[in-house]
């Protein structure tokens, strides 16, 4: 008897479930700028640096909660030649990297927009979820363009990795156009478990530092910039080569649309 109740428990669970997909499955795409905070851009959360574009996959559990399976391209970039600071301008370091995100977001409505003959237009909601994002922090030397991971620029032991997990989350507002087309805007941060976003992490190593790696004595040059323009270099062993947090964050921002597969049936909650 207990066999045949599990059974038909789980029969009804995956009806229940398809409905609610056929009912609610969701596709859209998203397009806007990107930003990063880390220890080429200390201090100004909301800058932009480059652009970033995405798409993804939703399904609507009822009016108010959503999973989404997301990817997003960004690049992001900083110099500390374009610093307001004099001391972040002598150190003189600058990189770019493309990022690529996929994540799994859980979103929440604060208003009921979905239900059929619904009245709302309108509602913000909040996301956050789980994701990994690969990068690869580069620069121009004497013109050519270095993947510096493979420099050991701190004098690591090894080569950091170029993927890290990150945890997404952020507000934004929907707005229905119609009954499967909706709009919508957003902000979100990615709190990433790296500190190398930027290849800046730690402080300045030894000079003997890059003697067994095989990088052929371009890990020091790239390193310590300082000097390039003065032919003063700052950059002493053991001295702080960037700030003392330990993970980078990276920011999309931007737009998009959705299109909803909604069947002749609506929510019953």
């Amino acid at each position: 008897m207990r066999n045949i109740k599990l059974a038909v428990f789980i029969v009804i669970s995956l009806l229940l479930s398809t409905s609610a997909f056929s009912q609610r499955f969701e596709v859209g795409i998203n397009a806007g700028g990107s930003g990063y905070l880390g220890d080429l851009n200390q201090y100004n959360p909301v800058k932009i640096s480059g652009l970033n574009a995405g798409a993804f996959v939703k399904l609507n559990f009822d009016p108010h909660w959503g999973v989404g399976l997301h990817y997003n391209y960004g690049k992001i970039k900083a110099n500390d030649a374009d610093s307001k600071y004099e001391q972040l301008r002598e150190r003189n370091l600058n990189f770019s990297t493309s990022l690529n995100e996929a994540s799994l977001l859980v979103d929440f409505n604060l208003l009921d927009m979905y239900a059929n003959n619904g009245r709302q237009k309108f509602s913000p909601y909040i996301f956050l979820g789980g994701g990994i994002v690969i990068f690869e922090p580069k620069t121009q030397y004497q013109g050519e363009e270095y993947k510096m991971r493979l420099y050991n620029t701190e004098g690591q032991a090894e080569n950091y990795k170029k993927y890290a997990i990150t945890i997404p989350y952020g507000v934004g507002i929907r707005y229905k156009l119609r009954e499967q087309w909706t709009v919508f805007s957003q902000i979100g941060y990615r709190t990433a478990f790296t500190d190398y976003l930027d290849d800046v992490s730690g402080v300045y190593p030894n000079a003997n530092a890059w003697d067994n790696t095989g990088t052929g004595g371009i890990g020091k040059p790239l390193s310590d910039r300082s000097g390039e323009q003065t032919g003063i270099y700052i950059g002493e062993p053991g001295m702080q080569r960037g700030d003392f947090r330990k993970r980078d964050t990276y920011m999309f921002v931007g737009i998009g649309i959705t299109y909803t597969f909604v069947s002749s049936k609506c929510f019953t909650f």
